[in-house]
């Protein structure tokens, strides 16, 4: 067949199959424009899961009558004239190409009106067809049609789903719009009868605004269980809501990510959460989050996805490591009796009551670890940790040991021990109730965060290789490995290029020599080829540190004194991600004084 250009019908059609996936994709192009416009109320209106018919009406800005044949013509915006324009682009749909690929298979029709105008003016486009600009009764504003999707394209119209399907996807949208812009009030309607209503907060305050859009759209149980987040540095700000360890999912169904305003979906992101929560989760949960994250529009692309899921960072190494330490800071002040996030500690702080506790502290039997080191090889820091300390140096006699902040009946936030429940929780009273502890697991994440308190106190040693070690790599990770060699060193080992597609491995992290080096130097490269940074290393030694303070703990069925269970209610208070045990479990609850006395009826 001869080269020859394409009609424009086909043109859009082609574009269509790009940008127009479902109805949903249409509500989120069409709902999109009227933002730009200004809207400050958008009424959606949908009939068979959107599949025969999709309304938006707004309140922006309007569009004059001459530019309405032009609002459904390919590539015409008003968004972006220049280079620069596109590249620094802030506005949620600026592609023009959404209305003539909607227009292309479906029976369309717009109109609008400016404020001021006397009447509005609409347009209708059929397969492509355009017809008459007319003046129509409009008020200010704007109004699209959009009838009878996919019309003229049976293959794909038969791929749409059942209308109970299509319309969970453009709920599900708009649920995602919703807690993005809770200073627009959003109205549905299905089948003629009223669907969902998200109202905007007439007060101005932005935050309360967004707290009850928080509620109002992921429920009252994630609002009061979850974190506020706020954080700016390096020319980027970081806010919102993440959940904390005990509000986990079995999928990720709340998980919502906004760069500049815009949701998106990231994978460098993404694996940065991953990492913040992956010391307190439990094993196969989810976390959720709402995270907005701020940036330049000139370091982020927005252009490379036709429907603008995803964006590209020119520095995603940056925007990695911002959001996991940014997460990770605030996960690790989840101690133990606290709603909320306390204020950030520098680190690891010195335990009070520290005398009282030292009965538990028992030296670790020797045992392989899963990644092959005996625990008793371990250095003398680790061990020195469980020996029962002497007399001097007890934390009991330091003035520097912080205590946990008080109620207001100068109780702790966890009480006073009253009893042991069948060796294995701890019984306590506080001043608003009842709080029950897992003694194996909270003393379990006392451990461990000592231990790597420790061992970030002497940092990474290397252990030199008596033979080095002959790896062979695919070519592009030796070429990170060369590049990348003192990331490497600085992770314990010393690696050289000794061909093409093979490296020499003469030294390894100390901690870990007697684990599989080739194998976690391969997923070190893979992960600096992939988010510029590795923590595969600290994950492996933090592995290796829980499996040793899981041996040190305190046993189930271990009697404990008074002065003992209050020493380790004291030591969680002050403990970081104390609420979570290593594997993610809760290590405790509490029950109200109002809630007990339901159980029994009290007052009714």
């Amino acid at each position: 067949m001869p080269i020859r250009p394409l009609p424009d019908l086909l043109i859009n059609q082609i574009a269509a199959g790009e940008v127009v996936e479902r109805p949903a994709s249409v509500v989120k192009e069409l709902v999109e424009n009227a933002l730009d416009a200004g809207a400050k109320r958008i009424d959606i209106d949908l009939e068979e899961g959107g599949i025969r018919l999709i309304r938006i009406r707004d309140d922006g800005g309007g569009i004059p009558a001459d530019e309405l044949p032009l609002a459904v013509s390919r590539h015409a915006t008003s968004k972006i004239a220049s280079l620069d324009d596109l590249e620094a682009v802030a506005t949620p749909g600026f592609r023009g190409e959404a209305l003539p690929s909607i227009a292309s298979v479906s029976r369309f029709r717009i109109a609008s009106r400016r404020p001021g105008d006397a009447h509005g003016a609409a347009l209708s486009v059929e397969g492509g067809k355009f017809g008459e600009v007319a003046p129509k009764q409009q008020p200010p504003g704007t109004t699209v049609e959009v009838r009878e999707l996919f019309y003229n394209v049976p293959a794909r119209r038969k791929f749409l789903r059942a209308e109970r399907t299509e319309l969970g996807h453009i709920e599900e949208w708009l649920r995602s719009l919703a807690l993005a812009r809770p200073d627009v009030e959003l109205r549905v309607t299905h089948n003629g009868k009223p669907s969902r209503r998200y109202k905007s907060g007439a007060n101005g305050d932005a935050a309360r605004e967004s707290s009850a859009r928080l509620g109002e759209t992921l429920g009252e149980d994630f609002a009061a269980q979850s974190l506020r987040i706020d954080h700016a540095g390096a020319g980027l700000r970081l806010h919102g809501w993440i959940a904390q360890p005990s509000y986990s999912r079995a999928s990720a169904d709340q998980q919502y990510l906004y760069v500049n305003g815009r949701s998106v979906r990231d994978r460098n992101i993404a694996h940065a959460v991953k990492l913040a929560y992956q010391d307190v989760l439990y094993h196969g949960r989810q976390p959720a989050y709402v995270l907005f994250l701020e940036i330049d529009p000139s370091r982020v692309d927005v252009n490379v996805h036709p429907a603008k899921h995803e964006v590209r960072f020119r520095d995603s190494r940056l925007v990695h490591d911002f959001v996991y330490r940014t997460l990770q800071e605030a996960l690790a002040q989840t101690r133990a009796g606290t709603a909320a996030p306390a204020a950030a500690a520098t680190g690891p702080q010195a335990v009070a009551n520290g005398a009282a506790i030292a009965p538990l502290q028992q030296w670790m039997p020797t045992r392989q670890s899963p990644l092959g080191l005996g625990v008793a090889e371990a250095p003398a820091a680790y061990a020195a940790l469980y020996a029962p300390p002497d007399s001097e140096s007890s934390p009991v006699a330091s003035a520097s040991a912080p205590l946990p902040e008080t109620g207001d009946a100068g109780i702790p936030p966890l009480g006073y021990a009253i009893a042991q429940l069948h060796g294995i929780y701890i019984l306590a009273e506080n001043a608003d109730g009842l709080v029950v502890v897992d003694m194996h697991a909270a003393h379990e994440r006392i451990g461990y965060e000592k231990l790597k308190a420790a061992h970030d106190g002497i940092g990474i040693r290397s252990q030199p290789l008596l033979v080095p070690l002959n790896l062979s790599v695919a070519e592009r990770d030796a070429d990170v490995a060369e590049r990348e060699a003192a990331t490497l060193a600085a992770l314990g080992f010393e690696v050289t290029r000794s061909g093409p597609q093979s490296l020499s491995v003469r030294s390894v992290p100390a901690l870990l020599a007697h684990a599989e080096p080739g194998a976690l130097l391969r997923d070190v490269l893979a992960d600096l080829r992939e988010h510029g940074e590795s923590l595969r290393v600290a994950a492996a030694r933090d592995e290796l540190l829980s499996t040793m303070a899981c041996h040190g703990a305190v046993r189930a069925n271990r009697r404990l004194t008074i002065p003992e269970m209050n020493a380790l209610l004291r030591e969680m208070e002050i403990t970081e991600r104390s609420g979570q045990c290593n594997h993610g479990r809760p290590t405790w609850a509490r029950f109200s004084l109002a809630e007990i006395d339901r159980w029994f009826l009290r007052g009714r």
